[in-house]
């Protein structure tokens, strides 16, 4: 049996390790500081091969899937932590849990080294030897610092200083123009100190926004007190946990989880000074179940895995978990202070933790209410899914007589999200090859935006089978639907206005009726990503009969364009060619119009 010799010949070195179905998908990526030692644990070898008796329920049904294992040898256990995060995020195995939006969080920092700081919004970290940080803000950074922007008469951008001259924001009183050497160094440090003040206790900030907003109100102003109303309820929005206040001025970073059924949610808090800058949480979502100690490990590592402008010396969680000695010791090495994981017992550091871990239950409470995800479980059987498609991508092409071809992307996950929306101009002709131009580009992003649970293709089963093709070759296994219009006699049928689509899928094509809700959501998405593609390839068509009419102005005619576009393919590659290479194509005197085009 190949698993059982390749299990008996594994190194006693640290790795990671891989298990894969008979299908050969990806069931599962874990690392180990031995990887002998740790993939045997799994099994137990008499009389035969099989799931050790001792595994989770879930860990039991991946290991009766395994029928291959894949292993990478690194220098250490560090080592294979990070790789092990980075194949996860890039692959998307079945049974490991995806952290999808690991985003940066804003800070807000004042160089003190400055003549007259301003403060600033970053999420990297900024050079310099007297930065103070304050942060990070979840939500509402901008319209903290706004706030205090309008209360505080600081210098109010970037470059105002470099004009050495007062401008509007001093005759409006929101400056003191330091740029004319109107106010000392001494007097405007005090009002750097007091809007730091407010960053402190933005509760004070807030006082101060509701007094200048009542003053607008009672002389009338009112665009001006619906500004600051608008501002304020924003700003209220991250000072939910404010009645927090430790007794030590301490900083703190608390993580909390909670699980409930295909959903967890995870709960940052961060604390500064004593006081609840922010708080955030993250929905992880499984169709396999969720191993809490990963769930941790997923959390703390999205978040700490980037380069953060302030690093605190204690992170607390509300509960033990596996490889949590690991992870510290992984901090400690990316930050160099000594960072400790704690899981408080008792007093105001576990009031925290508990804090936290109630507001996991309460988030879960109500998504569970707002998003019952009925309709995709019922994608997930009708579709012979793999796993519940949570996040969905759909694809189509775009093009008029070849030209202007282009390749759009959408993106569902609880709703349309446009800013996860690609556009791709492409070069192939054909819709076939448009189709794998589309899709192999999509794929070679995986690294940097994971694959959603299920891809949807405009087109039908060939074009599925591509895909299919493409995205399995590249190691990933997601589920690939396509939809495509019913024909009769080479026509689109329609039926006063409904569209009689056939769904694609792995185990063969189906109809389902019109009046069907699943099918009416596919087409949904279909016809969104159809849109998105229009709109692009009208935009991209426009462009180019721009660039057609300013050539033929110049004295091309349509066969010296078409030979111009077989050589360069795009008109921006035509611009972008030099004399020598133009004049080789179409000879000197047409190179030279073309290269007076402006």
């Amino acid at each position: 049996m190949q698993l059982l010799k390749k299990i008996q010949s594994l190194p006693d070195q640290p790795g990671i390790y891989q298990y894969f179905d008979s299908d050969g998908r990806l069931l599962y990526i874990g690392k180990a500081k031995s990887l002998k030692k740790r993939v045997k644990s799994y099994f137990r070898f008499t009389p035969k091969l099989a799931p050790a008796p001792n595994v989770g329920a879930r860990i039991y049904k991946m290991l009766t899937e395994t029928v291959r294992l894949e292993y990478i040898v690194v220098e250490s256990e560090h080592d294979a932590l990070i790789l092990e995060n980075s194949l996860i995020k890039q692959l998307k195995p079945k049974y490991n849990i995806l952290l999808r939006d690991d985003k940066t969080y804003p800070y807000i920092y004042v160089d003190l080294d400055d003549d007259f700081p301003r403060l600033e919004i970053t999420r990297k970290v900024v050079k310099g030897k007297h930065i103070k940080y304050f942060g990070p803000y979840s939500q509402s950074a901008r319209d903290l610092l706004d706030a205090i922007y309008d209360v505080c008469k600081l210098v109010q951008k970037k470059g105002c200083l470099k004009g050495k001259k007062a401008c509007l924001f001093h005759q409006i009183d929101k400056c003191l123009a330091p740029c004319e050497g109107k106010i000392t160094k001494e007097a405007y440090a005090r009002i750097v100190e007091e809007a730091v003040g407010y960053l402190k206790n933005p509760s004070r900030l807030i006082k101060k926004v509701e007094e200048k907003m009542h003053f607008y109100s009672e002389n009338l102003l009112f665009e001006e007190a619906a500004r600051l109303r608008d501002r304020l309820m924003k700003i209220k929005t991250t000072q939910t946990l404010s009645h927090i206040d430790l007794a030590k001025l301490e900083d703190y970073d608390i993580f909390a989880i909670d699980i409930n059924q295909n959903r967890a949610c995870g709960v940052m808090i961060f604390i500064r000074n004593g006081k609840v800058t922010s708080s955030s949480h993250t929905i992880f979502k499984s169709s396999t179940g969720f191993d809490k100690s990963e769930l941790y490990k997923r959390l703390l590592l999205g978040y700490y895995n980037k380069e953060l402008p302030y690093r605190v010396k204690e992170v607390l969680v509300y509960e033990a978990f596996e490889e949590q000695a690991l992870i510290e010791a992984l901090l400690q090495k990316k930050f160099a202070i000594k960072t400790k994981i704690k899981i408080p017992q008792k007093g105001e550091k576990r009031r925290v933790t508990e804090l936290a871990y109630n507001n996991a239950a309460e988030v879960l409470r109500l998504e569970a209410e707002k998003h019952p995800y009925t309709l995709h479980e019922a994608l997930k059987t009708v579709l012979h899914l793999q796993n519940i498609p949570y996040v969905i991508e759909a694809y189509d092409n775009s093009h008029m007589m070849g030209s202007a071809t282009v390749g759009a992307a959408i993106r569902w996950e609880d709703g349309f999200v446009p800013e996860a929306y690609r556009h791709y101009n492409l070069s192939a002709k054909d819709e076939y090859a448009q189709m794998r131009e589309l899709i192999t580009r999509r794929v070679e992003s995986f690294d940097k935006n994971p694959p959603p649970d299920l891809m949807v293709i405009d087109g039908g089963e060939t074009l599925r089978r591509l895909a299919e093709k493409i995205v399995k070759k590249s190691g990933v296994y997601v589920d690939i639907v396509a939809i495509a219009k019913e024909k009769r006699d080479a026509k689109a049928m329609r039926a006063k206005g409904k569209a009689h689509d056939i769904l694609y899928t792995r185990e063969g094509s189906l109809k389902l009726s019109t009046k069907d809700k699943r099918l009416q959501f596919m087409q949904r998405l279909r016809d969104e990503a159809h849109r998105f593609a229009i709109t692009f390839h009208q935009k991209q068509k426009r462009k180019a009969d721009r660039e057609v009419t300013l050539l033929r102005k110049k004295g091309v005619g349509e066969a010296t364009l078409k030979k111009l576009l077989q050589y360069f393919e795009t008109f921006e590659n035509i611009q972008n060619a030099s004399l020598e290479e133009l004049t080789q194509v179409v000879g000197t005197k047409v190179a030279q119009n073309i290269k007076t085009i402006s």
